[in-house]
Order: structure tokens, then sequence, then C-alpha cells
């Protein structure tokens, strides 16, 4: 934290490291301004990866593949296993995924979903905050501020769920479009990304598909038009595209979850 201080007192542009591979791709890119990196990858909070009694602790730098691999969480384990390839999983965290310039942040749905308490580091102290509290589109960090863990409550671990991404091109790029589900309480809970240009729990959709005295047609039909946006419109595929897969995917969610 004094680091990060320091150097914007020098009025230079610090981010902090673990991975490494958006900072990479977008500084080739200019669409990134950085000259400072400040390495957190020895940190031992951001590291922990663990069972804890009625906690699942995952550290901002755990990779990818570390979460594939140990399968605490498979709804997590499914969307991360997704993102990028298995040589870029091997480096990208969780943390810089969730707190990237890349707007998917796809490895957030599932903390959106299981309304996970996040730690964040400051020169101000630590503070634990819910996850709905400091994520509206992006992470909100104070300057200087750290990721440094995520709690899952062991309840969600092993609730039925589902996740689906969908893609326009080859089988490692960039998602069309991304959905995240699951059930608690009898109640299908949404989250997606790649509809917009950022990811979010689609509360809204939520209560709709939930509302059994209608048919799965019309809650679908009606969910679709209470979505936040702007709707993505871009390479990947047009609003009316998106869309038109987001029914389908919605269908699938609740054919899978409905009843569970």
């Amino acid at each position: 934290m004094q680091i990060y201080k320091e150097t914007k007192v020098q009025n230079r542009h610090p981010a902090y490291y673990a991975g490494g591979t958006e900072i990479i791709t977008l500084r080739r890119i200019n669409q990134l301004n950085v000259d400072v990196t400040i390495d957190i990858k020895k940190i031992a909070a951001c590291n922990i990866h663990q069972m804890e009694e009625e906690y699942l602790v995952i550290g901002s730098c755990i990779t990818l593949t570390d979460i594939e691999e140990r399968n605490y969480f498979p709804l997590l384990t499914m969307v991360c296993k997704e993102i990028a390839d298995r040589t870029a999983r091997n480096k990208i965290t969780v943390g810089g995924n969730i707190c990237g310039h890349i707007f998917y942040r796809e490895a957030v749905l599932p903390f959106l979903l299981t309304d996970s308490v996040l730690v964040l580091a400051s020169e101000n102290g630590i503070r634990t905050e819910y996850i709905h509290n400091v994520f509206e589109e992006q992470l909100l960090l104070q300057t200087g501020e750290l990721l440094v863990q995520a709690f899952i409550e062991k309840k969600y671990l092993s609730k039925k769920y589902i996740a689906i991404k969908v893609r326009q091109q080859w089988d490692t790029g960039y998602p069309l479009i991304t959905v995240a589900a699951l059930t608690m309480d009898g109640q299908i809970r949404v989250a997606i990304s790649g509809l917009c240009p950022f990811p979010f729990r689609a509360f809204a959709v939520e209560r709709i598909i939930n509302n059994q005295s209608m048919n799965r047609e019309a809650r679908i039909a009606l969910a679709l038009n209470h979505l936040p946006s702007p709707i993505l419109h871009d390479v990947e595929g047009s609003e009316e595209y998106r869309l038109f897969v987001l029914a389908d995917l919605l269908e699938k969610i609740i054919n899978r979850l409905e009843g569970v």
C-alpha cells in the first residue's frame, strides 16, 4: 500500500501484479497506462485456498488452474475452466479476473450468486464487505486498495448449479454470453457476463423466472424486458442475437434447476 501511495504522489501509474496477463495484453495495444507494477504474489493472505469451519477461503492470487484442480466449488470451477486456455489459466488469478479492465470478469459470477464476503486492504487498514456492497459493474476499490480474499459459505458449495458459455468464435475466444445459476432455498439465482459491458447478478430476472404462476415462455419473455442496459452490439454478436441466445439459456436454466 505504501509503495502504491508513494508512486501516485510521484505522478506515476502503479498497478498490483500477480498473473500479469491482462497488464501485458493491454499494454501491448496501448490501452493501459501503467509504469509501475507492484508484485503481490508473495503476500501470504492472497495465497490461501482452503476450507475453514463455515467458509471456503480463496485468496486473490490463486490461479484459475488451481481453482479447477482443487475443485472445492464446482460452479466456480466450471466458470473458471472456460476462461481463456490452459496456458493462460496457469497465470490468470481469480483476483486479477474480478478486478480486470477487460469487462467480462466471468470469475465474479459465482461470487455474486453466493453473496460472498470480500476482504479488502488499504493504507487505512482491512475491511470486509458483502460483495453486493462493493461490486457494481466492477469492484469499487478505493485508490490503492487491494482485493485480498473472498469467503464463500459452505452451504453454497453443494447446491445444484449450471454454467454455460456461448462463443461465436474459436473454443477459447471471448464469450458471446456466459451465464451461471444455482438454487438456494428453492429459488433460482442467475448471474450474466457478456450481455452488457459488465457482469451482473440478474436480480430482476430471478424474480420473474421464479414466478411459477406464469408459464415458462411468458417468464422468459418478461425477463428479457428487465435487463440492465446497454446490451452489447459488437463483433461477437448483435444486441438482437444476444437476447435470442439469452432466451435459450434461461430456458436451459429453468429446465435444469426449477423444482430442485
